[in-house]
Protein backbone atom coordinates (compact mmCIF):
# COMPACT_ATOMS: atom_id res chain seq x y z
CA UNK A 1 0.00 0.00 0.00
CA UNK A 2 2.77 2.35 0.99
CA UNK A 3 4.66 1.54 -2.23
CA UNK A 4 1.59 2.47 -4.31
CA UNK A 5 1.32 5.85 -2.60
CA UNK A 6 5.03 6.50 -3.18
CA UNK A 7 4.65 5.46 -6.81
CA UNK A 8 1.65 7.70 -7.37
CA UNK A 9 3.47 10.59 -5.67
CA UNK A 10 6.34 10.10 -8.08
CA UNK A 11 3.98 10.04 -11.06
CA UNK A 12 2.26 13.17 -9.87
CA UNK A 13 5.63 14.89 -9.40
CA UNK A 14 6.72 13.77 -12.87
CA UNK A 15 3.48 15.07 -14.40
CA UNK A 16 3.95 18.38 -12.57
CA UNK A 17 7.50 18.59 -13.92
CA UNK A 18 6.25 17.91 -17.45
CA UNK A 19 3.58 20.58 -17.10
CA UNK A 20 6.16 23.07 -15.90
CA UNK A 21 8.46 22.15 -18.78
CA UNK A 22 5.59 22.62 -21.23
CA UNK A 23 4.89 26.05 -19.78
CA UNK A 24 8.58 26.96 -20.00
CA UNK A 25 8.73 25.81 -23.62
CA UNK A 26 5.67 27.88 -24.49
CA UNK A 27 7.27 30.94 -22.89
CA UNK A 28 10.52 30.29 -24.74
CA UNK A 29 8.71 29.84 -28.04
CA UNK A 30 6.79 33.10 -27.67
CA UNK A 31 10.01 34.89 -26.68
CA UNK A 32 11.82 33.52 -29.72
CA UNK A 33 8.99 34.52 -32.03
CA UNK A 34 8.96 38.06 -30.61
CA UNK A 35 12.75 38.52 -30.49
CA UNK A 36 13.76 36.41 -33.48
CA UNK A 37 15.74 38.02 -36.24
CA UNK A 38 15.42 36.35 -39.59
CA UNK A 39 18.54 36.49 -41.75
CA UNK A 40 19.67 35.01 -45.04
CA UNK A 41 21.69 31.77 -45.18
CA UNK A 42 25.12 33.45 -45.56
CA UNK A 43 24.59 35.72 -42.56
CA UNK A 44 23.30 32.78 -40.53
CA UNK A 45 26.35 30.69 -41.50
CA UNK A 46 28.72 33.48 -40.45
CA UNK A 47 26.88 34.00 -37.17
CA UNK A 48 26.81 30.25 -36.54
CA UNK A 49 30.54 30.01 -37.29
CA UNK A 50 31.25 32.95 -34.96
CA UNK A 51 29.15 31.29 -32.26
CA UNK A 52 30.98 27.98 -32.67
CA UNK A 53 34.32 29.77 -32.58
CA UNK A 54 33.26 31.63 -29.43
CA UNK A 55 32.32 28.31 -27.79
CA UNK A 56 35.61 26.77 -28.90
CA UNK A 57 37.51 29.78 -27.55
CA UNK A 58 35.66 29.50 -24.23
CA UNK A 59 36.49 25.78 -23.99
CA UNK A 60 40.13 26.47 -24.85
CA UNK A 61 40.30 29.28 -22.27
CA UNK A 62 38.95 26.89 -19.64
CA UNK A 63 41.51 24.29 -20.71
CA UNK A 64 44.30 26.89 -20.46
CA UNK A 65 43.13 27.84 -16.96
CA UNK A 66 43.08 24.17 -15.98
CA UNK A 67 46.56 23.64 -17.39
CA UNK A 68 47.80 26.77 -15.59
CA UNK A 69 46.47 25.41 -12.30
CA UNK A 70 48.10 22.05 -12.98
CA UNK A 71 51.38 23.80 -13.86
CA UNK A 72 51.22 25.87 -10.67
CA UNK A 73 50.58 22.70 -8.71
CA UNK A 74 53.48 20.91 -10.42
CA UNK A 75 55.80 23.87 -9.76
CA UNK A 76 54.73 23.92 -6.11
CA UNK A 77 55.26 20.16 -5.83
CA UNK A 78 58.70 20.44 -7.44
CA UNK A 79 59.68 23.25 -5.07
CA UNK A 80 58.49 21.16 -2.12
CA UNK A 81 60.47 18.18 -3.43
CA UNK A 82 63.60 20.33 -3.82
CA UNK A 83 63.19 21.57 -0.25
CA UNK A 84 62.80 18.01 1.02
CA UNK A 85 65.85 16.95 -1.00
CA UNK A 86 67.93 19.77 0.51
CA UNK A 87 66.76 18.81 4.00
CA UNK A 88 67.61 15.17 3.30
CA UNK A 89 71.07 16.16 2.04
CA UNK A 90 71.68 18.27 5.16
CA UNK A 91 70.52 15.39 7.36
CA UNK A 92 72.75 12.98 5.44
CA UNK A 93 75.79 15.26 5.84
CA UNK A 94 75.06 15.57 9.55
CA UNK A 95 74.77 11.79 9.83
CA UNK A 96 78.03 11.32 7.93
CA UNK A 97 79.80 13.82 10.20
CA UNK A 98 78.39 12.06 13.26
CA UNK A 99 79.54 8.70 11.87
CA UNK A 100 83.03 10.15 11.33
CA UNK A 101 83.06 11.54 14.88
CA UNK A 102 81.97 8.19 16.30
CA UNK A 103 84.57 6.36 14.20
CA UNK A 104 87.30 8.73 15.38
CA UNK A 105 86.14 8.36 18.97
CA UNK A 106 86.15 4.58 18.60
CA UNK A 107 89.67 4.65 17.12
CA UNK A 108 90.87 6.85 19.99
CA UNK A 109 89.22 4.55 22.51
CA UNK A 110 90.92 1.58 20.85
CA UNK A 111 94.32 3.31 21.06
CA UNK A 112 93.76 4.14 24.74
CA UNK A 113 92.65 0.54 25.37
CA UNK A 114 95.83 -0.79 23.71
CA UNK A 115 97.98 1.53 25.82
CA UNK A 116 96.21 0.38 28.98
CA UNK A 117 96.66 -3.25 27.94
CA UNK A 118 100.38 -2.68 27.39
CA UNK A 119 100.64 -1.01 30.81
CA UNK A 120 98.72 -3.86 32.38
CA UNK A 121 101.01 -6.47 30.77
CA UNK A 122 104.06 -4.54 31.91
CA UNK A 123 102.66 -4.40 35.47
CA UNK A 124 101.83 -8.11 35.34
CA UNK A 125 105.37 -8.89 34.17
CA UNK A 126 106.76 -6.71 36.96
CA UNK A 127 104.49 -8.44 39.49
CA UNK A 128 105.52 -11.86 38.19
CA UNK A 129 109.20 -10.86 38.38
CA UNK A 130 108.81 -9.53 41.93
CA UNK A 131 106.81 -12.62 42.89
CA UNK A 132 109.61 -14.88 41.67
CA UNK A 133 112.16 -12.70 43.53
CA UNK A 134 110.03 -13.00 46.70
CA UNK A 135 109.87 -16.79 46.29
CA UNK A 136 113.63 -16.90 45.77
CA UNK A 137 114.19 -14.80 48.88
CA UNK A 138 111.78 -17.01 50.87
CA UNK A 139 113.69 -20.07 49.71
CA UNK A 140 116.98 -18.45 50.70
CA UNK A 141 115.52 -17.48 54.10
CA UNK A 142 114.25 -21.02 54.68
CA UNK A 143 117.56 -22.46 53.65
CA UNK A 144 119.45 -20.10 55.94
CA UNK A 145 116.95 -20.57 58.72
CA UNK A 146 117.17 -24.34 58.46
CA UNK A 147 120.99 -24.36 58.77
CA UNK A 148 121.13 -22.44 61.97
Amino acid sequence: MEEKSKGSERWMAAIANLSEMSSNLDSLQSLIVKKAVYVDEATYSKAHLASEQARTIKVLEQRVETLERELDSAISTAAHARTEKRQAEVAQKAAELRAQEITKELENTTKVFKLHMEELRAKQEEIAKRDSEIKLLEAIIQTLGGKS
